[in-house]
């Protein structure tokens, strides 16, 4: 097999070779990498059996220096218009929001969106993905986010708010968000990618941020169109959906909306073997090591033997793309990142 007929048998729940896997690093640990070996990216260098990447970048950002006082030296404005302020720690920062003060759905209407559905913006894109499954490797698209860019924009405490207590307001900000989205799922499929990772956080370390009926009411039917929209471009393509948190509540929708791979499985919150129990028939899983407790905290040893069990359980027959929950942050020893990379290559043959 080659390393994409790989990773899409494991998330099909066929039977595939060898149990693939993947993370990221924080910009301290990807430092540490090239240090070590020399080279630039760590998905080749470690393999990954998939390549990431997405579309251009602007060449015509928007001027957000209205929508803020004066900013803090080292500040930066990402071309949604939120603000990246400068944290005390590694690279840390505070989120700034340009609609946090906004009184009307027509402020949100009349903001400014990046041109990311703009031609030149996806130049080359569908050949980059054609070359890289030509090499053998499967192309992933990241992302596709509906409520994590609203609340970036409005602020989450407002956003919530909004959700509850002002619909018009959460209408414009969660509408305005998910019809853009929706024409960028639409445009990544089109470019031929195996798998879109649709992406928007709703569970904290005890329960759903927000009531399900909330989040059945306001943001489910818009994740479910965007994948839609997807999958009528390119019927085979995988919908990859990431929430970190304790999210049992809303996996049946999230199947039900044409989720066909659940991420990050964050063993802190939710049972990765009972997940696999309850749902492996129809849902395959990206993740389950923990970046709040193995990755940091364990030694290599209790790093190979979470990775071991894993595999055993959730890999069972297939359906699991082993990773870390999160991005790999400064505390993270790199001893236990090669003690990963050597247990799945141990333990990861089927």
């Amino acid at each position: 097999m080659t390393p994409r007929e790989n990773l899409l048998a494991a998330l099909l729940r066929e039977q595939p070779e060898h149990v693939p896997f993947c993370f990221d690093l924080c910009p301290k640990l990807a430092q540490k990498f090239r240090k070590r070996t020399g080279t630039e990216s760590y998905e080749e260098y470690y393999d990954f059996d998939m390549r990431t990447f997405s579309y251009l970048p602007t060449q015509h950002k928007n001027d957000y220096s209205a929508y803020f006082g004066r900013l803090k030296p080292g500040t930066v404005i990402n071309e949604w218009g939120v603000g990246h302020e400068p944290g005390s720690v590694a690279h840390f920062t505070r989120f700034l929001h340009p609609m946090e003060n906004f009184q009307t759905p027509e402020e949100v209407y009349a903001f400014p969106v990046p041109d990311i559905l703009a031609d030149y913006r996806w130049e080359g894109v569908k050949e980059r993905v054609e070359a890289c499954q030509r090499a053998g490797y499967a192309a992933m698209f990241r992302s596709v986010q509906i409520f994590e860019p609203a609340w970036y924009l409005r602020g989450l405490d407002n956003l919530l708010c909004d959700m509850m207590t002002d619909e018009e307001m959460a209408e414009a900000c969660l509408k305005k968000m998910a019809d853009y989205q929706v024409q960028v799922a639409r445009r990544a499929a089109a470019c031929g990618f195996d798998l879109i990772l649709f992406g928007d956080d709703i569970g904290t370390q005890r329960e759903l941020m927000m009531s399900r009926e909330l989040w059945r009411k306001w943001l489910k039917p818009d994740m479910g169109r965007a994948i839609a929209a997807a999958k009528e471009v390119k019927p085979d393509i995988l919908a990859v959906y990431h929430s970190d948190g304790v999210i049992y509540d809303v996996i049946e929708d999230l199947i039900g909306i044409g989720v066909d791979v659940l991420n990050p499985v964050q063993p802190e919150c939710v049972d990765p073997k009972k997940l696999k129990e309850l749902y492996g028939d129809r849902l395959s899983f990206w993740g389950t090591i923990g970046t709040q407790t193995t990755m940091p905290f364990g030694s290599p040893k209790e790093v190979r033997d979470v990775v071991k069990e894993r595999i055993e359980t959730v890999g069972a027959g297939g359906g699991l793309c082993l990773a870390p929950t999160h991005l790999l942050e400064p505390e993270v020893p790199y001893e236990n990142i090669e003690a990963l990379v050597e247990a799945v290559h141990r333990y990861g043959r089927y």
